[in-house]
C-alpha cells in the first residue's frame, strides 16, 4: 500500500511539471520589463490589424477648413495635419503598415542569415572565409548608411526599404547563427547522428539549427524594432514611403516645419515611432534573459 501510494505520488510529480515552454512562459511573466514590452507590441498589433474598425476617419482624407486643428478639435482626437487630415487615423494605419515593415524586413534577414550562417559554419574551407570577407565589408558599412546606399541603387518606394533593412541586418544573423553552428557542429551527438550516415542538410537543418534558435530569436525581436525605426529614417529622407502613405516617418518628415506653430503634428508620430521601438526592445531584452541558460536558477 506504501508502494502504491508512493508511485502515485511520484506519477502526480511527473505529470505536474511544467513543459520547457511553459515554464519560459512563467519565467518571462516573471520580468516586468519584458511583460510591458508585450503589452505594448500587442496594442500596436490590435490597432493594425483592427485599423478600419477603430480608425475614426478615413486616413488620407482631407478637411481644409480644418487645417492644423489641435487636439480635440471638432471630433479629432489628436487633431490634424498641414492637410487637414485625421492624425489618430494615420498613427492607427501608420503601425499596421510599420508592424509589416519590420516583420517582412526581419524575415528577409532572417531566413538568409540563417541559410548563409548555417552553411558557412558547418562546412567552414573557403566558402567560410569568402562569405566572412564579405560580412566585413558590410559591417565597416554604418548601418544607416548601408540601407540608404541599398535603396538608391534600388530605388526609393517602400517595397525596396524593406529589402535594403533586411539585408542591412543579415550580417548579425549570419554571424550569430555561424558561431553557434560552430559550437555545435562538434558535439557528440552530431558525430553520433553522422556516423549513422545522417546526410548534412538534415544534420544542418533538422538537428544543429534547432539548438541555436534561442539567440536567433532574441536577435529578430530587436530587429523588428530596428526595423521600424530605421524604416522611419528612410522616409524622412524621401526614400521609403512616398506620400500620402500614412507612415510615421512620413509623417515626421512633412511636419517638420510646423514644430514651433503646430508641436501636434510632429509629436504623435514621434511617440508613436518611440514606444513600437521600445516595446519591441523590452521584450527582445526579456527574452534574453529568460532564454539565456547561465540565468536559470
Amino acid at each position: 500500500m506504501t508502494a502504491d501510494s508512493s508511485e502515485r505520488q511520484n506519477n502526480n510529480e511527473t505529470i505536474q511539471e511544467p513543459s520547457p515552454l511553459r515554464e519560459t512562459w512563467l519565467r518571462l511573466l516573471k520580468n516586468k520589463a519584458a511583460v510591458a514590452g508585450l503589452i505594448i507590441i500587442t496594442l500596436f498589433l490590435l490597432l493594425a490589424i483592427f485599423a478600419p474598425l477603430v480608425s475614426p476617419h478615413d486616413p488620407i482624407a482631407q478637411d481644409i477648413e480644418f487645417r492644423k486643428s489641435p487636439p480635440f478639435t471638432r471630433g479629432y482626437i489628436l487633431g490634424t495635419d498641414e492637410l487637414g487630415r485625421d492624425i489618430l487615423s494615420r498613427l492607427i494605419y501608420g503601425a499596421r503598415l510599420s508592424m509589416t515593415i519590420g516583420v517582412i524586413s526581419v524575415g528577409i534577414a532572417m531566413i538568409g542569415g540563417v541559410a548563409v550562417g548555417t552553411i558557412s559554419g558547418y562546412y567552414g574551407g573557403w566558402f567560410d572565409k569568402i562569405v566572412m570577407r564579405i560580412i566585413d565589408i558590410m559591417l565597416a558599412f554604418p548601418y544607416v548608411l548601408l540601407t540608404i546606399v541599398i535603396v538608391a541603387v534600388l530605388g526609393p518606394n517602400l517595397t525596396n526599404a524593406m529589402i535594403a533593412i533586411g539585408i542591412s541586418q543579415m550580417p548579425r544573423y549570419v554571424r550569430l547563427v555561424r558561431a553557434s553552428v560552430l559550437a555545435e557542429k562538434e558535439s557528440d551527438y552530431i558525430l553520433a547522428e553522422r556516423s549513422i550516415g545522417t546526410g548534412d542538410f538534415e544534420l544542418m537543418f533538422g538537428s544543429i539549427l534547432p539548438n541555436s534558435l534561442a539567440p536567433i530569436i532574441v536577435q529578430s525581436t530587436l530587429g523588428v524594432g530596428e526595423a521600424i525605426l530605421s524604416s522611419a529614417a528612410l522616409s524622412f529622407l524621401g526614400l521609403g514611403a512616398q506620400p500620402p502613405i500614412p507612415e510615421w516617418g512620413l509623417m515626421i518628415a512633412s511636419s517638420r516645419e510646423f514644430v514651433t506653430n503646430a508641436w501636434w503634428i510632429v509629436t504623435f508620430p514621434g511617440l508613436a515611432t518611440l514606444l513600437a521601438v521600445l516595446g519591441f526592445n523590452l521584450f527582445g531584452d526579456g527574452l534574453r534573459d529568460v532564454l539565456d541558460p547561465r540565468l536559470k536558477e
